[in-house]
């Protein structure tokens, strides 16, 4: 039986190996979930709300234990992991205290307003989760908490590399008193996971991870009709115009390209700044990029850890050297340190342009790309030249203007003025072009995956 052995980025050392389960085996999961969920749909929101707000203070209670499992499986900073359980109880409790409002009737009128119509929000069953690795616990609970407040079932399949964590989630789930079927997690390769797809009992499936892993998904899917949501890499670019405060955008695009060690599908990556403020912008960020400190995600310290594993280190690499060869210009970074574990410095490339992977794809770990603009409308210009398209982010002391931009002309999903974030609970997050459709959160991931219901009444 072919097993899953996860590794110690920072190390190298072998931290547990598991066994893949068969496709019976994983059926039999899938099954077993659609029948709690038929149990589970005749609970109440309110009641069912209970369970969210207790799984929150599971989570809340076992901060420790969570962040030092997802530190020792994929390198993130110790520190980034304790705020990830943080934003994951808040996205329970968030669901819990909204979704019963949310989802409740909503009361219509039908033949020309004189008689009484209802739309009801209701279950379709088992939600299928592909989840990547770059956030262990955050990536499956944004589902999760929404597909269990809906009333309905989730399976789980995680990114191998961070095994324990999705195993753990679950045991915390089920500790706080979550039915044991109703939420399960399947340890099984991408041939058994098609078959999952076409399986009558899943009705709806969600991914995050690369377009090209949406695409097949997605089209897979699609033959069996089952609704996806896809929330896909990215390559977003984060504009700074002529009249930006240069201290303020070099602070938060030091802060966006290295969250999460630069494994985040909303960092910014691509920095388009008007040929005003570029001598000065990018003189002052190489500086900061420079100073930091790259070492063990558990020193509290360190501002930069090791990428999730050596596959990855591999893969920014090669998209380094590609970029410089084809013209790029390194100013800092770029060689990776003599030492243990999949390390790779804090890098900033310039000279960025189209052909090159900086310009082209997503580079997920801490490499950003520096892209001159004749001026702000030059700069939205390239900013919107990406078949990407999730997020991005403005820097303009003119907060007026730069809101009317990322409303009318930034063709993503979320747009940031003069700061960086991840997600926030009450927001809706998702993207348009190749990264993907649906949205997740603000309440709008509550209503991916449910049956509105029009019911007419004589």
């Amino acid at each position: 039986m072919s097993k899953i052995t996860t590794i110690n980025p920072a190390t190298e050392e072998e931290i547990q190996t598991y066994d893949l389960m068969s496709e019976r085996e994983a059926t039999q999961r899938v099954e077993a979930c659609h029948d709690a969920f038929l149990k589970w749909r005749e609970i109440p929101r309110q009641e069912r709300a209970t369970y969210l707000t207790k799984i929150a203070q599971k989570l809340r209670d076992n901060v420790d234990d969570l962040s030092a499992l997802m530190t020792q499986e994929t390198g993130k900073l110790l520190k980034d992991g304790r705020t990830e359980v943080e934003i994951c109880a808040a996205i329970f409790d968030y669901t819990a205290k909204h979704g019963p409002e949310l989802l409740a009737d909503e009361e219509r009128t039908h033949a020309g307003g004189k008689k009484r119509g209802v739309v009801s929000y209701q279950p379709i069953g088992v939600i299928y989760s592909i989840q990547p690795w770059n956030f262990p616990l955050y990536q499956p609970v944004r589902v999760l908490a929404a597909s269990l407040m809906i009333g309905n079932g989730c399976v789980l399949k995680h990114a191998s590399i961070c095994t324990g964590s999705g195993l753990r989630l679950r045991e915390l789930c089920i500790e706080a008193g979550l039915p044991e079927d109703l939420f399960q997690v399947i340890l099984i390769d991408h041939d058994t996971s098609d078959k999952l797809i076409e399986h009558p009992k899943v009705r709806g499936v969600t991914l995050t991870g690369s377009d090209q892993a949406g695409s097949h998904v997605g089209s897979v899917a699609a033959k069996v009709l089952k609704k996806t949501v896809l929330e896909l890499g990215s390559n977003d670019a984060y504009l700074v115009l002529e009249d930006a405060d240069i201290e303020t955008a070099v602070k938060f695009s030091v802060i966006g390209r290295l969250y999460n060690n630069g494994e985040t599908c909303v960092s910014a990556k691509r920095f388009i700044v008007a040929d005003k403020v570029y001598d000065a912008f990018v003189d002052a960020f190489v500086e900061q990029m420079k100073k930091i400190t790259l070492g063990d995600p558990t020193d509290e310290a360190t501002q930069l850890g090791p990428l999730s594993s050596q596959g990855q280190f591999d893969t920014v690499k090669e998209q380094v050297e590609q970029s410089v060869a084809k013209g790029a210009k390194l100013l800092c970074g770029g060689k990776a340190p003599d030492r243990t574990g999949a390390y790779y410095p804090a890098t900033v490339l310039a000279e960025v342009t189209p052909g090159m992977p900086a310009y082209d794809d997503e580079i997920f770990g801490p490499v950003a790309s520096v892209i001159r603009a004749k001026d702000d409308e030059d700069a939205m210009r390239l900013a919107n030249d990406s078949r990407y398209g999730l997020g991005g982010g403005i820097f303009s002391k003119d907060e007026d203007r730069a809101l009317k931009l990322a409303r009318n002309y930034f063709d993503t999903g979320m747009v940031r003025i003069n700061s960086f974030g991840a997600a926030d609970p009450n927001m809706p997050f998702g993207g348009v072009k190749n990264s993907g459709y649906g949205r997740e959160h603000g309440g709008f991931g509550m209503k991916e995956f449910v049956n509105a219901k029009a019911i007419f009444l004589p």
